[in-house]
């Protein structure tokens, strides 16, 4: 039992994973301490310097301890303190009854005694000498001897101020500070691997390495299981979020006003929340950091819990856990910087009622600690004091926003410090390269990494199986990881427990009786939510509490023995994947013995008919589809694992491998196919592709990785099961998602809903010219508000969104979590209702836009007017605004927003060419017309321009008929000479389509390629007929020159069908162009 116990800590076995920092010299100004403090600070401390080298002389105890920390200096302050009492007493027994009347009374007024605040008439009437002194002390702490002497001095009784010979409050409280640094350094600087009996520990400051901060104020609640949560934050560990350091955390921060008061830092469970307090403490109490804070309080939630029934007034809470402070008199702060430490908010088992709860401004008054709690949260308890709350994201709300200053997130390791932690974790190089290496791998190692504690565990597997015979075979999977860590616990449970040599044989009856409760325990606290749990709930479960002790690295006891505060002792595994992994191996290991399906039934109720196993499998699945934030997503993967004999064989001894078990695997397997191609979130088929890897079947992935290396992803063709693929495969890639282009695959709103989870892990979406409509906003909107969200590059240009779905999409922007810096909205037929939701976001003070383009929109002039006062608002950040090609002609639907009026140029028509008299049609004819001379003349090639320079962004559809290229190209192309150099679709000089009634052909730089009815549906999905090979006699070009984009479409029944779209750089002004092959062919510009 003493094992975790004497930890005294009350901290996870994960502590080992921090790496070296080196020690700053304590060079810090005592006089931070109290303002007039120094010179007797340090006379105090000269006294001691003798007896404290005498000390360190004569005991060999403490000759470690010089090495890593000073040792304070013995003092006789505490017991004078408590003389100060009594001689006051003994001095206010000297006082006549007229002259102790008078001695209130002076206490009683404002202003007369100085700086010091007077005490109110009604806690001095009928008081007696002893209760005075009381008072006294109360209000006045280490001063009370001061404040004594100014009154006696008031009265005239300035014989008896001769009597107090006392320390000074400064010397007091120095001393009294130092000996709290000592008992916090002395709790802080350990921490602990693998919990032993002889107290297996490490210095804190020598493997302690800095893990990934982040500011960021948020407010919505993530509640995907934390997992997933971990692998969406490892494609996020870069900037621009803003990182701060540990010893920074309360320093100002650049684009704040004032000083953080309150601090909430949040992280899953076993990101390192815990050891970050604890380093912060441990630099404080050894001088290092943050010396301008006079005195510094750590509390867990755990602590406070069973104190839940208990009434304390703030000042007696502390003395409560830090005697010291009381020893030394202190029973007020608001003359101090103090910080309070409470860690592990989602452990509060305390109502935290702040809406009725009482409100309490005396530190001195008893209540609660819920009261407390919520009344120095809310400030109305010691204002000053400074407070720093550690919770997971999901328990975050308990707190209300207002009364938190800053928020930090805690992102665990980044790649480069995983493999600082293995290098600091091993001294031979060559293992942890080996490590590293194969951890990189295997991807869902890897992203598991980012937790500490899953460093740790994977660190205990890795080194163990390396030192074995099978040490060529490591483990790749989660479930293999977990199975190597259970054998690697019960090893060192035998060899130093049972102080028996591991002769391989392992499971034996105790053993196996011990897993099997803890698998229970875990099961049955995972169905209920629980997290922690106490010693009833281990004996209900038939666990001796000192036998589960020695599973130390499986379950921590989180009890203080060294305070002996209180005798209840709190438990819970290291990590939730622990709990979720012996939750998994109780549910297989009761359904192998007993045939009980605990998913269905109880373990007591006997099953009507003999189950099957695949059942077993099916209901787990259902059941982790059916949870809204996942949380048995883990628990299925494992449960999967366990089916494979493979896996079975690595625990052979607690479980007797079933064999033939491949078909019971592959039907389970086609199940989860067939769930992965329903309509669940991707996040919930993200897991199934999840729980595959753990059966080891990669068919689906593969599949799509064929189509995508071969170039022939036809995603017209896909099921749901291959999106759901396609979407796995994209986020599981190591490639970081800086770019995403919805046209790559599928330009349509389906396509857009289905890659959803890509688009929220990408830096830049380009989804314009997709089609997309109020529904997609709405989506993006959602992608916008998640806190797990990448985007900060948004393009929705030519998308026919109207004002409804900017204000959809407006709702995102104001969104705290929305950190999108670039918007394009062009051509998306705004008018100043759209204007007026962005004006909306553009003011709200948790905008992060820079840039906005509604360049062809319609704001009209109120709409102007709101978006330049928007530009006014000091909380705008916006710096680009494009309002360029706006007017009521942008409201056209589609493309014909950029409709442009075109005319032939008859002065540069070939002699073969016969134009209508408007200049809208021409023919090729046999006979050749009379035409002028003129430079810009076709001479070889049958071609005519058009008379106008193309607009920055132009649309117009033609009428052909027989054998005609349309094309677009620069003034500049050849007229006469070779007929190689006057060509459409020449290299850099012209780009072309050919229209035929044999199809389409497109022609770019100087190679013809065809436009088939399968590039065209693969394009596009626009509509049903995309698919047709028909030839329609109406084409249409669409060009963007300042952003190289160049479509043709076919235009049949009034809908745009994309042939081809080409991206290119346009160096100069482009024409419109017509190529004529067959004579009779003609083309006709339609009027739009």
């Amino acid at each position: 039992m003493n094992s975790i116990a004497s930890s005294a800590t009350g901290l996870s076995p994960f502590y080992v994973l921090y790496g070296y920092q080196p020690p700053v010299s304590a060079t810090q100004d005592r006089a931070a301490i109290v303002p007039s403090a120094y010179q007797a600070a340090q006379r105090c401390r000269r006294v001691w310097t003798k007896a404290r080298a005498q000390l360190l002389k004569s005991s060999a105890v403490y000759t470690r301890a010089a090495n890593h920390h000073r040792i304070p200096a013995p003092s006789y302050q505490d017991e004078k303190m408590s003389n100060c009492k009594v001689l006051l007493l003994r001095t206010l027994e000297e006082l006549e009854a007229e002259e102790l009347k008078k001695f209130k009374w002076y206490l009683q007024q404002k202003g007369m005694l100085e700086k010091f605040p007077s005490i109110p008439k009604s806690r001095l009437e009928n008081v007696d000498r002893v209760d005075l002194v009381d008072q006294m002390v109360q209000s006045y702490c280490v001063r009370t001897i001061q404040v004594a002497k100014m009154v006696l001095k008031l009265i005239s009784r300035n014989d008896l101020v001769e009597n107090f010979n006392v320390p000074e409050p400064e010397d007091i409280l120095y001393e009294c500070q130092q000996k709290l640094k000592f008992k916090l350094q002395k709790k802080s600087q350990y921490i602990f691997e693998k919990i032993t009996k002889t107290g297996n520990s490490k210095l804190l400051s020598d493997i302690y390495t800095e893990i990934y901060i982040i500011i960021g104020e948020t407010e919505d609640i993530n509640v995907d299981h934390e997992v997933r949560q971990i692998e969406t934050v490892s494609k996020k560990l870069e900037p621009p979020e803003t990182i701060i350091r540990q010893e920074d955390i309360f320093k100002l921060q650049p684009g704040r006003d004032g000083p953080i008061r309150t601090l909430m830092t949040k992280g899953v469970a076993g990101i390192g929340k815990t050891v970050l307090t604890q380093k912060f403490t441990l630099d404080w109490a050894e001088d290092r950091t943050n010396q301008d804070i006079h005195f510094l309080f750590p509390f867990t939630f755990r602590e406070l819990n069973v104190l839940k029934e208990t009434k304390f007034s703030l000042v007696e809470l502390v003395h409560h856990f830090f005697a010291d402070i009381q020893e030394a008199g202190i029973c007020r702060f608001d003359e101090f910087q103090v910080l309070f430490i409470f860690d592990g908010l989602d452990e509060c088992r305390l109502p935290l009622d702040f809406h009725r709860n009482q409100i309490l401004t005396d530190v001195t008054e008893s209540t609660s600690v819920d009261v407390l709690l919520t009344n120095l949260i809310r400030k109305n308890l010691l204002p000053s004091a400074r407070l720093w709350i550690t919770t997971r994201p999901a328990a975050a709300n308990q707190i209300p926003a207002e009364c938190v200053d800053l928020v930090t997130e805690v992102r665990g390791f980044t790649d480069p410090q995983k493999e600082e932690y293995f290098r600091k974790r091993f001294t031979d190089k060559e293992m942890a390269t080996k490590i590293i290496s194969h951890i990189k791998i295997s991807q869902s190692l890897h992203i598991m990494c980012h937790i500490p504690v899953f460093c740790w565990i994977t660190a205990s597997v890795l080194e163990n199986v390396l030192k074995s015979k099978e040490g060529k075979v490591l483990p790749k999977t989660l479930t293999e990881m977990y199975i190597h860590f259970l054998v690697v616990q019960t090893k060192l449970k035998i060899v130093k427990y049972d102080s028996k040599a591991d002769s391989g044989s392992h499971w034996n009856r105790e053993n196996k009786e011990m897993i099997g409760s803890l698998g229970k325990l875990a099961f049955e606290q995972l169905q209920k939510g629980n997290l922690i749990f106490y010693e009833s709930d281990l004996e209900e479960c038939g666990i001796d509490v000192p036998a589960a002790s020695v599973y130390s690295g499986v379950v921590t006891e989180f009890f203080k023995e060294e305070c002996e505060l209180y005798d209840n002792k709190v438990f819970c595994f290291i990590h939730l994947s622990v709990q979720e992994f012996l939750a998994a191996l109780h549910v297989h290991l009761t359904f192998i013995t007993s045939g009980v399906d605990l998913l269905k039934q109880s373990e007591n109720e006997v099953p009507e008919h003999k189950p099957e196993l695949k059942h077993l499998y099916q209901t787990a699945v259902d059941k982790a589809l059916e949870s809204p934030n996942g949380h048995l997503d883990l628990f299925l993967r494992f449960l999967l694992g366990l089916s494979l004999e493979t896996n079975q064989c690595l625990l052979r001894g607690l479980l007797t491998p079933k064999g033939k078990t491949s078909q019971i695997n592959q039907e389970t397997i086609q199940y989860i196919k067939k769930k992965i191609g329903e309509d669940f979130s991707p996040e919930r088929s993200i897991n199934l592709f999840h729980c595959l890897n753990e059966l080891k079947d990669r068919s689906l992935v593969n599949e799509i990785l064929w189509f995508l290396k071969s170039g022939s992803l036809l995603t017209d063709k896909l099921f749901p099961a291959h999106w759901a693929a396609l979407v796995y495969i994209l986020l599981s890639s190591e490639k970081d998602l800086d770019l995403f282009d919805l046209k790559k695959y599928s330009a349509s709103e389906e396509t857009l809903l289905r890659m959803l989870p890509v688009v929220k892990a990408s830096n830049k979406a380009c989804l314009s010219d997709c089609n997309l409509s109020n529904r997609s906003c709405e989506a993006l909107s959602s992608v916008l508000n998640s806190q797990s969200s990448s985007l900060r590059e948004l393009d929705l240009s030519n998308n026919d969104l109207k004002d409804s779905g900017v204000q959809r999409l407006s709702a995102g922007l104001k969104s705290p979590q929305c950190q999108l810096e670039t918007l394009r909205l062009s051509g998306c037929l705004i008018t100043d209702g759209g204007c007026a939701s962005l004006a909306s976001a553009l003011s709200s003070n948790s905008s992060h836009l820079k840039e906005l383009d509604l360049s062809y929109n319609h704001p009209g002039d109120s709409g102007v007017k709101l978006l330049s006062e928007a530009l006014m608002d000091p909380d705008c950040r916006l710096e680009t605004l494009n309002l360029d090609h706006g007017g009521v002609q942008r409201l056209r639907p589609g493309l014909k927003k950029y409709a442009c009026e075109l005319t032939l140029d008859p002065n540069t028509a070939h002699r073969n060419l016969k134009l209508s008299a408007d200049l809208k049609e021409v023919t090729k004819v046999k006979e050749q017309l009379l035409y002028p001379d003129h430079p810009d003349r076709f001479i070889e090639r049958c071609h005519l321009l058009c008379r106008e320079v193309l607009p920055e962004r132009s649309y117009w559809e033609v009428e052909w008929k027989g054998m005609v290229h349309v094309a677009v190209t620069y003034g500049g192309i050849r007229r006469k000479g070779s007929w190689v150099y006057s060509n459409l679709g020449r290299k850099g000089q012209s780009w072309s389509l050919l229209c035929s009634d044999d199809g389409y052909i497109i022609r770019l730089d100087g190679k013809e390629r065809s436009v088939s009815s399968r590039s065209s549906s693969r394009l596009s999905s626009l509509s049903s007929s995309s698919s047709s090979s028909s030839v329609s006699h109406r084409v249409a070009v669409y060009v963007d020159r300042p952003a190289g984009i160049l479509s043709f479409y076919k235009v049949s029944s009034g809908t745009l069908i994309q042939l081809k779209t080409i991206k290119t750089i346009f160096k100069e002004p482009i024409y419109a162009v017509f190529g004529f092959r067959n004579f009779d062919s003609s083309v006709t510009l339609c009027s739009l």
